[in-house]
This record gives structure tokens, sequence and C-alpha cells, in this order.
């Protein structure tokens, strides 16, 4: 494992890092790290090209107009799209999940065309916006534990028949759409609404985006009791009554 060199993308940090998204990048770079893993993480604004050579992009949240300007820009460079079809990692939350999808509702009002990374379309919720601690048990397939997370957002997410829904939550609004649906994937392309930062919360969401870029079924341990601390201590406030 100490042979394997990974290069983590942080995109558009100007753009798309509210409720403390990049600390996404810090989880998936230390757990890396903690690995023995030579990892090189390159923050990438949204005046600079995305590179295509990336083995993990992580994309965060954001207000409704610069989501418009990084949608606007994404599409105009394409790396991303690229990337995606090299077989790249993304994991994307809340705006970057919208702006993964083929469109969704822009600052303007407007159907604001995405990448078409992920089959969902976002709408403008006409209810309270969800706002809130979330848990929900993640797709079985990807082997994970429950998910923990704070979801802040107006937006609806339907999913297409080629997204497969990311958890089914049983406290929160996930997607919003009322079904129990939170988030969407692929195979290599990640969506959800968690903030958190919610590898934070998650690490082993993070150890999954690794294994996936490396190509390999388990990573060696490592010493969890900080993130199993923070796991216990949100879950546990969000099942307590109010």
């Amino acid at each position: 494992m100490s042979n394997n060199s990974l290069r983590l993308v942080w995109v558009y940090p100007d753009l798309l890092s509210t409720y403390g998204d990049q600390g996404n990048a810090l989880v998936v770079e230390r757990r890396a790290r903690q690995r023995g893993l030579d990892v090189s993480r390159v923050d990438v604004r949204s005046d600079q090209p995305i590179p295509t050579s990336g083995d993990i992009y992580l994309i965060g949240g954001g207000e409704d107009r610069p989501q418009r300007l990084a949608a606007e820009r994404l599409r105009r460079d394409g790396g991303l799209s690229r990337a995606a079809a090299n077989g790249a990692i993304i994991f994307s939350v809340c705006a970057g999940y919208q702006i993964l999808g083929h469109e969704f509702i822009n600052d303007l009002g407007e159907r604001e065309p995405g990448l078409g990374l992920l089959d969902v379309v976002s709408t403008r919720g006409e209810g309270a916006r969800c706002v809130g601690d979330v848990l929900g048990d993640i797709d079985p397939n990807l082997g994970l534990p429950p998910l923990t997370g704070f979801e802040n957002h107006q937006g609806v997410t339907h999913l297409g028949p080629s997204a497969r829904p990311f958890a089914r939550v049983r406290l929160g609004r996930g997607n919003g759409t009322g079904d129990g649906t939170e988030g969407a994937y692929n195979d290599t392309v990640f969506g959800t609404y968690m903030h958190g930062p919610v590898l934070a919360r998650n690490p082993l969401i993070a150890d999954l985006l690794l294994k996936l870029a490396l190509d390999v079924n388990a990573l060696p341990p490592s010493d969890d009791r900080w993130y199993e601390a923070l796991r216990a201590e949100r879950i546990a406030a969000a099942t307590q009554p109010a």
C-alpha cells in the first residue's frame, strides 16, 4: 500500500465550501496518510482549469449565485466530466450534488443545466426548508454503517432510473421528495445533502472513496476513536426527544 499514490482534487473552494465542507478534503487526506499512502491535494479555484488526472474529486455546498457560477464554469471547463469518464471518484455535497445532476433551479428562478453525471433533477421545494440532523441507512450494497449528517436546503431532488439512493432516512428529509431517499450514486459518482462535514461524521465513507480509487477491497486499520466518539455524540443528539 505504501507504493500507492493518490491525487485528491478539491473543486472550487472559493464558490462551494459552506458549512465546513472543506473538512471532507481534510478527512480523506488524513485517512489516506494514516494508511501510509502518498497523497497530493490540489485545491482548484473557479478561475483555474479542472485537472483530469485526479483520483478523487470533492465538491461542497454553496449559496444560490455561487452555485450557478460554479455550474457555468464546470460546463465550460469540461474537466470534471472528462475525469468522470476516465473513472475518477466524485463525491459531492448539497449544491455540488445538484450540479452533478441534469438540472437545478438557479438564483434567477430558471432551470440551470448540470453536468449530467448523476441521473437526478433538482427543483425548488414549496414547503418548509429542510433543516436539521439526519439519520439514515446507507444502501446495503455499500457495506457502510448508518449515515449521520446535517441538512440545510430548499431543493428537492428526484432520482432517475439509473441513480440509486445513497441512503434512506430514519430522521430528516433527505432528498425532500417524501419517499425517504437521501442522496444518489452510481458506480463512481456520489451525491448527498449532508453537511457536518459529512466525512468527519462518517469516516468509513471516506474509506470507501479510497478503496474505490485504489481498486482494493480493504484498507489497513486506523485509529477511529475520535471519529466514533463524534458519531456517537451526533447520533445521540439527533435521536433525543425535543
